[in-house]
C-alpha cells in the first residue's frame, strides 16, 4: 500500500508539473521580450567598432529579429526536441552553458539546505523543550537576527572573520587554482570552498526552520495521542522523537519544498560574493549581457528542480505520516 500511495502521489505531482512548466515558459518568454535592448546591442558596445550591417546579421543569424510569436514558436519547437538554443553572447549550446554549471549550484543548494534543516529543526526541538525559559529567549534572539540579517552582508562578514582574520577558510571560487588533487583530497578542498557560501545561503533559512519547528512541536505536544502516549509511560524523549518531532516535521518539510525556488534566488547574490560558479552567476551575466537565451533555459530548468523538490516532499509526508491518503 506504501508503494501504491508514492506512485499514485507521483502521478498526481507530475500531472500537475505539465501546466506549471508551460506558465513558466510562456511568462518568463514574454517579460523577457518586455525588456529594452538584446544580445547585438551588448556585443556591438562591447566591441567598439559595430556597424549597424554587423548589428543586423547578429540578429538574422540568432533569430532576433522575427516576430515575438515566431520566435516563441521556434523556442517551444527546440524544447520539444530537448534543444534549450545557442547563446549569443558565447556562441555556445545553452545545454552545455548550463549543466557546466549545473552540478556546482545543485551542491550549493543541498548543503545549504540541509544544513539549515538540520541546524533549525535540532534549535527549534531545543527551544520548545525550554519553552519560556532562557534557553528558548536566547535562540529566539538568535533566530530573529539571522531572519533579519541579509545573506551578502552575513557572506561578507564570514570572509572577513574567517578568511581574512582568521584564514580558515578560502574566500571564494570551488576549489584551489592550479590544484592538481584528486579524490577524497580534491572532496575536502571543494569542501572547504563550499563552507562559507553554504553559511551565507543558510543563515536565513536556519531561522526559519527553527520558529516554525518550536511552534509545530508546540501544537502536536498538546494533542490527545501525545497525552495518550504520555500516560502509557512512554520516556518524555521517545514521546519528543517518535510522536512529537515526527508529526511535527510535516509542516517543515512543506515549508522547504515551498523555499527551494528562493533558495535559487539567494544563490544569484551567494554565487556572485563567493565568486561560485553555478546558475546564480551565470544568470546574472546573461542579464548584464542581455542574453535572455541562456536566461530562459535557467529559468525553466530551475522551475523544474522547484517541482522535482517539491515531488520528494510529497513523498516524504507520506512517509512522515501513514494517514496522508491521495485524493
Amino acid at each position: 500500500m506504501t508503494s501504491l500511495r508514492a506512485a499514485q502521489t507521483l502521478a498526481r505531482s507530475l500531472l500537475q508539473a505539465v501546466p506549471t512548466v508551460i506558465g513558466v515558459i510562456l511568462l518568463s518568454f514574454f517579460l523577457l521580450q518586455a525588456v529594452p535592448g538584446d544580445a547585438a546591442d551588448v556585443i556591438a558596445a562591447e566591441s567598439g567598432s559595430a556597424t549597424e550591417a554587423s548589428m543586423a546579421a547578429t540578429r538574422s543569424h540568432f533569430g532576433l529579429d522575427q516576430p515575438v510569436l515566431r520566435q516563441l514558436q521556434a523556442y517551444v519547437g527546440n524544447l520539444a526536441r530537448l534543444n534549450l538554443g545557442v547563446s549569443p553572447r558565447y556562441n555556445l549550446p545553452v545545454s552545455d552553458l548550463i549543466f557546466s554549471r549545473l552540478g556546482n549550484t545543485v551542491l550549493l543548494m543541498l548543503s545549504a539546505l540541509g544544513c539549515a534543516l538540520a541546524a533549525g529543526i535540532a534549535l527549534g526541538a531545543v527551544m520548545a523543550s525550554f519553552v519560556g525559559r532562557w534557553p528558548d529567549r536566547v535562540l529566539s534572539l538568535a533566530a530573529l537576527l539571522l531572519y533579519s540579517t541579509p545573506g551578502f552582508w552575513l557572506g561578507l562578514m564570514a570572509i572577513i572573520l574567517l578568511s581574512v582574520q582568521l584564514g580558515w577558510l578560502p574566500p571564494g571560487g570551488v576549489s584551489t587554482i592550479g590544484s592538481a588533487a584528486t579524490g577524497l583530497a580534491h572532496a575536502l578542498d571543494v569542501a572547504r570552498h563550499l563552507a562559507l557560501p553554504t553559511l551565507a545561503l543558510a543563515g536565513f533559512y536556519v531561522a526559519i526552520f527553527a520558529r516554525l519547528t518550536r511552534a509545530s512541536m508546540l501544537e502536536v505536544s498538546r494533542q490527545d495521542f501525545v497525552r495518550t502516549a504520555r500516560a502509557k509511560g512512554l520516556a518524555p524523549w521517545a514521546v519528543a522523537r517518535r510522536h512529537i518531532l515526527r508529526n511535527a516535521l510535516i509542516p517543515v518539510t512543506t515549508v522547504a519544498g515551498l523555499n527551494f525556488g528562493t533558495l535559487l534566488g539567494g544563490a544569484v547574490v551567494v554565487e556572485t560574493v563567493f565568486s561560485w560558479p553555478g546558475l546564480g552567476r551565470l544568470a546574472y551575466e546573461s542579464v548584464m549581457a542581455r542574453d535572455y537565451v541562456v536566461l530562459l533555459g535557467i529559468l525553466v530548468l530551475s522551475s523544474l528542480l522547484v517541482i522535482l523538490a517539491n515531488l520528494l516532499v510529497d513523498l516524504l509526508h507520506a512517509l512522515l505520516d501513514p494517514r496522508i491518503r491521495v485524493h
